[in-house]
């Protein structure tokens, strides 16, 4: 990631999008050896001094005077090489569309996707995909070349404030739908990143926490949901955490960067930094970091002077120096951002098509997590009340570095008094009412809005209408985690008392994650409409009215409460707390008070979300994969077949009246294990009514095997093995077993 101005910045097939908005293919296609080889070949030609320029970059709003070319206000900047045709670069954020978070870029704007959670909640890769070429045609048409989108880190706790930015809990979706958006990204010949690798599940202490887990549970979680993201979108840049894994900083920890990444997986590209990241030379250089961002952010410029003394002390040799340099041209080549630099002037856009890929990525990403008495779709309704929200303004995006100034502007815009997000992000809103997206998609109903602060009177319209809609929002944001699960500015008893008054009450709720529910009992239909983006007014209006059938389904788990997460608050969250009350009873000395490095235990180890839940036999409040829609569908002619692969073959049939979205999924577990189910295969499928399609999942391999750190790498235990085909985590309902055969796999 990275973030504006000033604190840290912590920073993914194939379309592009051009013209009218039309999708193409357009991946650029590159053997990787010759890649290497030819990036060899231009580092053979360079100066030392010219193979140290490329390897740490600028923060362009603090590095005025740095460099005779224009510093785009934006996340990063590093000059090319002209002789050997080495191109500038100029990246910026780019998770939810091409960012300008506190209006660095005066008046510059860009479509803004949902949150990534609401990407991950459609099951659809193509909708990831979708969503990333149009990012990286934005990027390029504003003059950037590397992108810092691709976040896969995954939910290990539900009050993460980075949760928005993720794509879940489970590492075969996570890693899928993250792989799809950096090849969408990668399609218009600039570069995306997966980050951050690794386990950087939450945001207080970011900079000193030490995530401790052990290997094999690592690799069989968060490192393997960037291992299926890279294998899928190959992106040019990995950027590593901020945080230490098991005792040594993710960016200086070589077991991550050179054994895992480079040496298992083979992976070609380059190693940046995260902006503020960088804590020493020799180690960080030596472990595999391969670039140093930001420079400004950090304490000192590492990969600068003090780099070349390690060269000339032989503390980093030259052969690592030039290993450094070639990955990063190699995944400039690979990519087709060397060969095709970004233009020297912007370019037009065409932001209409664009926002009709943002309409329909949130569409299929919200979900209708209860309907009761079919309250929805809304029919023949004549008056309703929609209360809170600032439904009437727009809706609500997350903060920090992600933050996207969209098309139509910012309607409510707050900055923050404090905190460590108040430097680089506010409270922000995008330009899409809801409350006017109804009213245009039922013009013959009466629609009043009253505000969330008017609770007796939202009480009284609500009990004069035929159905009260209550918009409930939690604003989530990068650098602090939110202090726990309930919905702020007392919106749960405002919807507990819009239900008393107003039997039909749905709730609306715009959140970054997961929320307690005090009131589910007494509302009959609850949506779940996330961040979602620049038209999310029109896609909740559309989905309300019926224009569009829900079709999302949970990424994520919805707890009943904090406590049956592994962690019930922010590790650290105490200390934090205690630290900025002395700096605030102490302003003259308010420096000392600093968060020193502390250890987050991972307990669940891979069990992450609802393997957690499984294992613990908790009953979540909604289930991962849970999702209703407007119509029903069946699961005939199953059958299940082992051998080499475990195979499972199936119609769905869409016995409703209206045309869906089906997501069946496959759960697999062993026979006399204890682990839990896990997500091994899903897809989703759209079918007219009574429309039947004929659908085989096969489990993938490194879910059903487990990670053996004695091999090293991956075995499947043969035997007996218990399939699931399930429409969430929990759903036990159709059960087969058959026999698999034994086999190892490489790391």
């Amino acid at each position: 990631m990275a973030r504006s101005m000033g604190l840290a910045y912590a920073a993914t097939w194939v379309i592009a999008v051009s013209g009218a908005g039309a999708l193409h293919a357009q991946q650029p296609s590159d053997d990787g050896n010759a890649s290497r080889e030819r990036a060899d070949a231009i580092v053979a030609k360079m100066t030392r001094d010219e193979k140290i320029a490329l390897v740490h970059g600028l923060f362009p709003p603090m590095a005025a005077g740095k460099s005779e070319h224009e510093l785009i206000p934006s996340a990063g900047h590093i000059d090319g090489i002209p002789r050997l045709g080495v191109p500038l670069v100029r990246e910026s954020d780019a998770s939810l569309g091409v960012a300008n978070q506190v209006e660095q870029r005066k008046g510059d704007v860009a479509t803004a996707l949902p949150s990534s959670l609401a990407t991950a909640s459609s099951f659809d890769p193509e909708i990831a995909h979708q969503g990333g070429a149009m990012i990286g045609a934005e990027a390029r048409a504003k003059r950037f070349n590397v992108l810092l989108g691709g976040g896969v880190n995954l939910t290990r706790d539900p009050w993460n404030g980075r949760n928005f930015e993720y794509l879940g809990e489970d590492p075969l979706l996570a890693g899928e739908m993250a792989g799809a958006h950096i090849a969408g990204i990668q399609s218009n010949n600039i570069v995306s990143t997966v980050k951050h690798f690794a386990i950087n599940s939450q945001e207080t202490g970011r900079m000193v926490a030490d995530a401790r887990i052990d290997e094999a549970a690592l690799r069989m979680s968060d490192l393997l949901a960037f291992q299926i993201a890279i294998e899928k979108g190959n992106p040019g840049s990995v950027m590593c955490a901020y945080n230490k894994v098991n005792g040594d900083y993710a960016c200086a920890n070589k077991h991550l960067l050179t054994d895992v990444l480079k040496k298992d997986w083979g992976y070609r590209g380059w190693v940046m930094s995260d902006w503020g990241a960088v804590h020493s030379t020799v180690k960080a250089a030596n472990a595999g970091l391969d670039q140093e961002s930001g420079q400004e952010l950090d304490k000192q410029i590492f990969f600068g002077a003090p780099l070349e003394q390690a060269l000339a002390d032989g503390k980093v040799s030259q052969a690592r120096l030039d290993d450094m340099v070639a990955r990063y041209l190699t995944g400039l080549i690979e990519t087709g951002a060397y060969d095709t630099p970004a233009p020297k002037t912007a370019q037009k856009i065409d932001y209409a098509a664009h926002a009709r890929v943002a309409q329909r990525a949130a569409e299929a990403g919200i979900v209708l997590l209860k309907n009761d008495g079919d309250l929805l779709p809304l029919s023949g309704v004549r008056k309703i009340a929609v209360i809170g929200g600032h439904a009437d303004r727009g809706v609500l995006s997350g903060g920090g570095s992600s933050q996207v100034r969209s098309v139509g502007g910012a309607p409510i815009e707050i900055p923050l008094g404090s905190g460590a997000a108040s430097s680089f992000a506010r409270i922000t809103y995008h330009a899409s009412s809801p409350l006017k997206a109804l009213r245009k998609a039922m013009p013959n109903a009466q629609i009043t809005f009253v505000d969330q602060r008017d609770v007796e009177g939202a009480k009284k319209a609500a009990s004069e209408a035929d159905v009260a809609i209550v918009f409930a929002v939690q604003w989530t944001t990068e650098a602090q985690d939110a202090p726990d699960l309930s919905l702020p500015y007392h919106q749960d008893a405002l919807i507990s008392a819009v239900a008393a008054a107003q039997p039909k009450t749905i709730a609306v709720l715009e959140t970054g994650g997961p929320v307690l529910m005090p009131w589910r009992d007494q509302v009959p239909a609850i949506v779940e409409a996330w961040y979602p983006g620049q038209r999310g007014g029109q896609a909740i209006a559309n989905i309300l009215t019926g224009k569009v059938n829900p079709s999302g389904r949970l990424p994520i788990t919805f707890p009943a409460a904090a406590s049956q997460a592994p962690r019930p608050e922010p590790v650290g969250l105490d200390k934090l707390n205690s630290l900025e009350a002395q700096a605030a009873s102490n302003p003259a000395n308010a420096s000392q008070y600093q968060l020193q490095s502390f250890p987050i235990d991972y307990v669940e180890g891979a069990d992450v979300g609802y393997r957690w839940y499984e294992k613990q036999g908790e009953t979540p409040l909604f289930p991962f994969g849970h999702g209703l829609t407007y119509t029903s569908f069946a699961y005939r002619n199953a059958t299940l077949s082992g051998g080499k692969t475990l195979t499972l073959s199936f119609d769905v049939v869409n016995t409703g009246k209206r045309a869906g979205a089906a997501v069946p999924q496959m759960y697999v577990t062993r026979e006399g294990s204890d682990h839990p189910m896990r997500l091994a295969g899903f897809q989703r499928i759209e079918l007219r009514p009574g429309e039947t399609r004929h659908v085989t999942l096969s489990a993938a391999p490194r879910i059903v095997a487990d990670y053996d750190t004695a091999l090293p790498g991956w075995r499947i235990q043969g035997g007996k093995y218990k399939v699931a085909l399930a429409t969430d985590a929990t759903d036990r309902s159709r059960v087969f077993t058959a026999t698999l055969q034994a086999a190892t796999m490489k790391p």
